[in-house]
């Protein structure tokens, strides 16, 4: 499950009954060889799907962890590329991740939770990779306007996600499995720990992107291979927002 130097049984045990951001800030330095980084191969097909319209002005990266989602506004975007995330140590990583690009957009990093980005609305293009389980079910409304609060008129958001595995695949079972020892742990254990899996999924997330002033077009991420399981939402932002 995880590469050399990956964290071990224990660290994931004490990151996992910790807060939300105090295990990512844990988690931080050997974040890149665990399985919960967004894969290159995701990312480059997105880039793929982007380049059409590239390039944007300004890119936000939200949650964006150690900086893979940056890495790749970076090649689309011209003027600016801001990472958002909550924790400190993952913010110190991508900062030293992305420390060699040079030439291209300014890269930014702020500490700030998604619920309540502290952005003005001026990004041409917002991403969130992997994180979408973080995002308490309770508030996934509150994020999506907070998103939409931080596009400009024409901008876009773009996501990875699927359809609900079906009834009879593995994948769904452990998901759910997974899930249910959140609650359990969440039930028992304070301060919460949030990460979920088979949020923000289609077609659900068309229609409430669609009722935040979105036009959304979804497409298969990529033609073959794992990617092919996953899609690109890819929401435009009307212009009466």
């Amino acid at each position: 499950m995880f590469r050399s130097g990956g964290p071990t049984l224990r660290e994931l045990t004490a990151e996992a009954l910790s807060s939300t951001e105090r295990g990512y800030d844990l988690l931080a330095p050997k974040f890149d060889v665990t399985p919960f980084r967004t894969p290159d191969a995701v990312l480059d097909a997105v880039s793929t799907h982007l380049a059409p319209a590239a390039p944007y002005a300004s890119g936000l990266d939200i949650c964006c962890g150690t900086g893979a989602g940056m890495r790749m506004l970076h090649g689309v975007c011209r003027e600016r590329v801001v990472g958002v995330d909550f924790s400190r140590g993952m913010l110190d990583v991508g900062r030293r991740n992305l420390g060699h690009l040079c030439g291209g957009p300014s890269l930014e990093w702020v500490r700030g939770d998604a619920l309540t980005l502290p952005l003005a609305r001026s990004f041409d293009i917002a991403v969130c990779f992997g994180a979408l389980g973080h995002i308490p079910r309770a508030d996934e409304d509150r994020f999506l306007g907070q998103v939409a609060g931080v596009l400009r008129p024409g901008g876009r958001f773009v996501i990875v996600t699927s359809t609900m595995p079906a009834p009879w695949s593995p994948r769904r079972w452990i998901a759910r499995g997974f899930n249910g020892a959140m609650h359990l742990r969440n039930a028992l254990v304070s301060p919460p720990f949030v990460m979920y899996y088979l949020t923000f999924l289609l077609p659900g997330i068309t229609g409430r992107l669609e009722r935040l002033g979105f036009r959304v077009d979804a497409r298969r991420l990529a033609d073959s291979g794992p990617p092919s399981r996953l899609w690109v939402v890819n929401a435009v932002l009307g212009q009466k927002y």
